[in-house]
């Protein structure tokens, strides 16, 4: 696929990009300020920041190109704007708080643990150039779970991206992790989402595990 990757010089990017390369896909580096003429590629994918992502989004869905979002801390309203256009011109728009896949299955597993253990609190640690709090990780696992679970952001150097659940009963403690070690682990989730992109219908989806139901 000819994809165009805006945010390649970045932490994630700069991972990403020799990736897709290697699983055979083109690559079009685009960085801030730079010129975006989308035209004719297959897909984009952001990995940028919040204040950015919504702009680049929306430059491609207006050039009629599917998009998939792997930067958190895109706004209610600006995604609903985002939906609006996708489905207005027939396109796909991916977003995805996280791209590690053991992260989607914490959620998941967290979510029917819930069911037993309904006491619940996150805490979800990254590095300290991550500018949004809670993260998006945090934000989608606790729209899973039960009441309105407490989230607990930390912010310091040495970490890349980790969370944990907590669900409290009498006598016990249950605690779910995922901790990311490197960018590395993005990598497989991007592949498979670039793969199943055009499977989704028109219109915002949210979420990794909807690719991994797919058949």
């Amino acid at each position: 696929m000819k994809l165009a990757l805006f945010g390649h010089r970045g932490r994630v990017g700069s991972v990403l990009a020799p990736a897709l390369e290697a699983a055979g896909h083109e690559v079009r580096g685009i960085g801030r300020g730079e010129e975006a003429d989308l035209r004719g590629l297959d897909a984009v994918v952001d990995f940028t920041q919040p204040d950015a992502a919504g702009d680049n989004a929306r430059a491609a869905l207006e050039q009629d190109v599917p998009v998939m979002v792997g930067t958190s801390g895109l706004g209610g309203a600006e995604l609903e704007e985002l939906d609006a256009l996708a489905l207005d011109r027939s396109l796909q728009l991916l977003v995805v708080p996280n791209f590690a896949i053991g992260a989607v299955l914490m959620m998941r597993f967290a979510e029917a643990a819930a069911e037993y253990l309904p006491r619940t609190e996150i805490v979800e640690l990254h590095h300290e150039g991550k500018k949004d709090a809670p993260s998006g990780t945090a934000r989608a696992t606790a729209e899973r779970l039960p009441g309105e679970p407490a989230i607990h952001s930390v912010r310091l150097p040495g970490l890349v991206a980790h969370q944990e659940v907590l669900l409290g009963g009498d006598g016990q403690l249950l605690t779910i992790r995922h901790d990311t070690f490197s960018r590395e682990a993005f990598v497989p989730g991007v592949l498979l989402a670039v793969e199943k992109l055009a499977t989704l219908p028109p219109g915002l989806t949210v979420g990794l595990e909807r690719l991994l139901e797919a058949p």
